[in-house]
């Protein structure tokens, strides 16, 4: 069955996603007919002395299919406020969003925001007296007349509840991660008693869960001990790591979470399993923040606490991240060129939510290949 394609394609890269934006035109270019490539619409929020902005498109919308990319965590962009440099804060990239869909004054024919790291994920339940703002920034974007919303490993994808007459589609990079780690150390056994998987807290054992399972290894997980006497730096301190799973010694371990804030939750769990004798220690995190800086990581990196870090280049990586030995980018600008040819066309995205037959092939190869070198 041939999908028609309703509306002309159209890309809006917002501040930070240009180079993002290319690579995926690049993609579609190679993939469809000339009359359906679509194209890069040209926009702007420019800044007056005061902060204020507005955004502003340079060509007609009319009739298309828009998909605007945006990472709001992008703090790699700044801007002149009373004659400072300001670098831009979630909250303004948030903004910005806003203002080119008020642009597009209701003139496209579809409007679906792609949003890796869902802007306010981590502020996506009530706990007492506080505001629920990841919530009410996706009913800001459906009253806006967004008709879906992609991210990436949410950090709680029930947060869609929220909008539950809208589109949310909440992918993982699995695939991507596996392909990476696998391309960097193809010695790597992935045996029940060679490797093995662990989350770093409870909240991330439904994610680890399904490396574990469609590897075939075993899974192991820390809990989390808080003090909730008090609250530092917005959250309860974590007091220590206790670990509950197999003996991990002499193992590889394959550390898996959605983020690297500050990097000393994760860092604090590697140096708990190098103590308990596990071999190389990788670090899976679908978006790396590093907010505390490189030099905790550098310093550990040197002492051996853990052997490579993977993250994805769907955020901000600044030029000091990139350059770490220690460090590992994952391409998943084709990834998204896929999600935006399939929600184009109107095609099911099941084979790209469920990677689990290409996963296979890859595990399969990658055994073959030990076979032969050993």
């Amino acid at each position: 069955m041939r999908h028609i394609i309703e509306g002309e394609l159209g890309i809006i890269a917002m501040k930070g996603c240009e180079e993002t934006a290319q690579k995926i035109c690049g993609f579609l270019r190679n993939w469809r007919e000339p009359a359906h490539q679509g194209r890069l619409i040209p926009s702007n929020c420019p800044r007056f002395g005061s902060g204020e902005a507005k955004g502003t498109i340079q060509q007609t919308v009319r009739g298309k299919d828009i998909f605007i990319l945006t990472d709001v965590f992008n703090h790699g962009i700044t801007y002149q406020m009373y004659g400072q440099q300001v670098p831009m804060s979630p909250d303004d990239h948030f903004q910005d969003l806003k203002r080119i869909i008020s642009a597009l004054g209701g003139k496209a024919h579809r409007i679906t925001v792609i949003m890796p790291m869902l802007y306010e994920g981590r502020q996506h339940k009530r706990t007492g007296r506080e505001s629920l703002d990841c919530a009410m920034a996706l009913q800001e974007l459906e009253n806006m007349k967004v008709s879906n919303i992609v991210t990436f490993d949410a950090h709680d994808a029930r947060v869609q509840n929220a909008i539950p007459l809208s589109g949310f589609d909440n992918l993982q990079p699995t695939y991507q991660m596996l392909k990476a780690l696998l391309r960097c150390y193809p010695d790597l056994s992935l045996q029940p008693d060679c490797t093995m998987i662990v989350s770093p807290d409870e909240g991330g054992m439904q994610r680890c869960m399904y490396y574990a399972s469609v590897i075939g290894l075993e899974l192991g997980t820390f809990y989390k001990q808080r003090n909730y006497s008090v609250v530092v730096d917005g959250k309860n301190p974590i007091v220590a790591h206790r670990f509950l799973g197999a003996d991990v010694k002499g193992k590889d371990v394959i550390i898996v979470d959605d983020m690297i804030s500050s990097g000393e939750s994760i860092l604090d769990v590697a140096q708990s399993l190098k103590g308990m004798g596990a071999r190389r220690i990788f670090i899976f995190a679908t978006f790396g923040l590093f907010c505390n800086g490189l030099e905790e990581f550098d310093r550990l990196y040197s002492q051996q606490v853990f052997t490579k870090i993977f993250t994805t280049n769907l955020i901000y990586r600044t030029p000091e991240l990139k350059q770490r030995e220690w460090y590992c980018e994952v391409e998943l600008s084709k990834y998204l060129a896929y999600v935006i040819d399939a929600l184009n066309r109107d095609c099911t995205l099941s084979e790209i939510f469920n990677p689990y037959a290409k996963i296979k092939n890859l595990l399969e190869a990658h055994a073959q290949q030990l076979a032969q070198n050993q």
